[in-house]
């Protein structure tokens, strides 16, 4: 018999940055395309979910250490939700005739919620998966009870869109195991300074799996890049002031890695100077996304999600 899901991409069984991760496929409106979703903890009453979204073609592999520290916290077993929302990770693709958007995936991250039976969360958003948090906040803030944005902000950075789609054009153009692996070394070495080539190889197996003859293959749509092909180093991207205002009634923490290219830090400062309740922080020597190797970090989230889920936070 022939699946109606005709759009899934192909992952290794057993791949290594998914080990831990078991995700259950959520069918979203179309009726068609599939999320992947990780559950992790105890749902009862009385804990508000954290909702976790990674960057643009990413997947939730990059929430790993986070979610394995943040589960000790808190009384331990604080409840979380990672998702890979379609044409990254383990999801089905969107159709063909359909766009990726900032709207499209804040829409399915609704529909996922409901589906869940989760009326209210705290949503952790990296990169991409920060503008739809800011979506969400936007068209559903009764869902929407507390945001943390990671990397992410109402401008992006169009340099760190050119590099990621450069990058990528000369990782699949190169043939041969050794080479390729050279190739994600160089790539993920700037992001992550005095990290050795196992930590390296580690975090490249999160956006891609190698063949049998060593190439690369994307753990996303490909045409996820295309859609970005034709934007410029020096090019201006249309600000989303009023789409981070419109957070001000919400519990708000902001975050920045010290090396990312995806936000500036002038931005981020304007976005702190917006927001002077927010809780602001920056992640020292890396880049997007963030390790989450630093246990006082992934506390200081913790505080902030356990203070909002608990209804002892509120914005000014």
């Amino acid at each position: 018999m022939i699946s109606i899901f005709q759009r899934r991409r192909l992952v290794p069984d057993a791949h290594p940055a998914f080990a831990g991760l078991q995700a259950s496929p959520v069918t979203l409106s179309d009726g068609r395309t599939r999320a992947a979703v990780h559950l992790r903890g105890d749902f009862g009453p009385g804990r508000m979910p954290l909702v976790g979204l990674a960057g643009y073609h990413r997947n939730m592999s990059d929430f790993t250490a986070f979610a394995d520290y943040f589960q000790r916290l808190g009384g331990g077993g604080w409840p979380l939700v990672l998702i890979d929302l379609p044409g990254r990770g383990r999801a089905d693709d969107r159709p063909k005739s359909t766009l990726y958007s900032t709207l499209s995936d804040a829409r399915d991250v609704a529909d996922i919620l409901a589906a869940l039976g989760i009326g209210r969360a705290v949503i952790l958003g990296q990169g991409h998966g920060g503008q739809v948090a800011m979506a969400l906040g936007t068209r559903h803030p009764l869902i929407v009870r507390g945001v943390i944005l990671l990397d992410a902000g109402p401008v992006t950075d169009s340099r760190g869109i050119v590099r990621l789609r450069n990058n990528l054009a000369h990782i699949h153009g190169l043939r041969g195991s050794k080479a390729v692996a050279g190739g994600f070394r160089r790539m993920l070495g700037g992001d992550y300074p005095g990290h050795g080539e196992a930590e390296l190889d580690a975090l490249a197996l999160r956006s891609h799996w190698f063949d049998k003859r060593g190439r690369a293959r994307a753990l996303f749509d490909e045409r996820l890049i295309e859609q970005i092909k034709d934007i410029g180093f020096d090019d201006v991207l249309t600000p989303q002031w009023p789409l981070y205002d419109a957070l001000k009634a919400i519990p708000l923490m902001l975050l920045r890695t010290q090396l990312t290219d995806q936000v500036r830090r002038e931005t981020f400062e304007e976005m702190v100077r917006r927001r002077p309740d927010a809780v602001a922080m920056t992640i020292a020597g890396q880049g997007s996304p963030a390790l989450f190797d630093d246990p006082a970090e992934i506390e200081a989230i913790a505080d902030f999600v356990f203070s909002v889920g608990k209804g002892r936070r509120r914005a000014a």
